[in-house]
């Protein structure tokens, strides 16, 4: 009904490997992108600085991650170090005096050099030893971070970002943030979509499904082990510097814990490994559950006369945002974006449930 593939011929192979090659799912991408711009004329200040930003931000971070563990199967728990790294890196040039877009960059490059000297124990081991790995950068950076002062101005130092501008074009008040903010989601979340399409893509997944396997039909694993190491990295410390100047206003080494890291892991997890989608609905879940059950637990209490305590009233909400993440793992363990799928497939072919899928 919705997705009826009656009528449409693709002629050429170009429109056969189209990214969106069913009419509707361009439709519907343009309506999402269309209404993302407008967003700031059509919901208030507080729902767009303390909704919308940061579920774009962080969805552009979880993209950055889900190359690494999605598309090429690498664990890594260190990605908050990294994008702490490039936003140390990007705020240190700006109040030098460098260009903010040259600043991105070389954030972006120094996440990515240290990510790979990492991302090199991939090369030797894999699994909960790769984990491990990643994990030990993650407490390397921590401590580094807050134990050199000149990088962070000591343990409890809060450096702020000062005014920006990109391409000529300060980036001043909500709009301009919020809007900054999803032209790199937007570039970010196009490159993902293509990458699959690529040689590069094509050899990641070679290697997610079996390294061995793919050495033996020539695939460099060394080669691109590395590179999505780096490309992961990089992109996460754009996004650390994108988070630093639209989100936080500020940079201190507390911002760059562990916990971001599992939160991030959990994100892409909860959505779906290797979906560009799926990295949105994983976001929204993980930033957006805690504050609907709080509010909902809430409303409830005050209907039925309840009587909560502050403490029963502050864990019963992660209480049943644990549960929820359980039952869709349980329920659809390849996430949320895999949800999606079954249902756009449904109905791709209703009412004719004898269609082939």
């Amino acid at each position: 009904m919705f997705y009826r593939r009656a009528g449409i011929r693709f002629s050429t192979y170009l429109k056969a490997r189209a990214i969106w090659p069913l009419p509707l799912d361009r439709r519907l991408a343009t309506l999402v992108l269309l209404l993302a711009v407008i967003a700031p004329f059509l919901v208030e200040r507080l729902y767009l600085v303390s909704y919308l930003l940061p579920w774009i931000i962080w969805s552009t971070a979880v993209m950055g991650l889900n190359l690494l563990m999605g598309t090429a199967g690498q664990v890594h728990l260190g990605y908050g170090a990294v994008m702490g790294i490039g936003a140390y890196a990007a705020v240190h040039l700006v109040r030098a005096g460098a260009p903010f877009e040259l600043a991105m960059i070389a954030g972006g490059l120094a996440a990515a050099s240290i990510g790979v000297l990492f991302g090199a124990a991939a090369l030797r081991v894999k699994g909960l030893y790769l984990a491990m790995a990643t994990l030990a950068m993650q407490y390397i950076v921590d401590f580094v971070i807050s134990h050199v002062p000149a990088i962070s101005g000591g343990s409890q130092a809060t450096i702020t970002v000062p005014p920006v501008s990109f391409l000529g074009v300060p980036i001043v008040g909500d709009r301009a943030v919020y809007w900054f903010a999803l032209t790199m989601c937007v570039i970010v979340a196009l490159f993902m979509l293509n990458v699959r399409r690529t040689s590069f893509g094509r050899a990641l997944a070679a290697v997610r499904e079996k390294d061995y396997a793919a050495s033996i039909i020539g695939v460099d694993t060394f080669k691109f082990k590395l590179l999505a190491f780096w490309v992961s990295s990089f992109v996460g410390g754009v996004v650390g510097t994108v988070l630093a100047v639209c989100y936080l206003r500020s940079v201190s080494p507390d911002q760059w814990h562990i916990e971001l890291s599992i939160q991030l892991v959990a994100m892409v997890i909860v959505g779906g490994l290797g979906s560009v989608l799926g990295s949105f609905f994983g976001a929204a879940l993980i930033l957006f559950a805690p504050i609907v059950l709080n509010n909902l637990i809430g409303v409830l209490a005050e209907t039925l006369s309840l009587q909560i305590g502050a403490d029963v009233r502050a864990h019963v909400p992660l209480v049943l945002y644990g549960a929820l993440i359980i039952g869709f793992l349980l329920w659809e363990p390849l996430g949320l974006a895999k949800i999606y799928n079954n249902v756009r497939n449904y109905l791709l072919v209703w009412p004719f449930r004898h269609a082939g899928r």
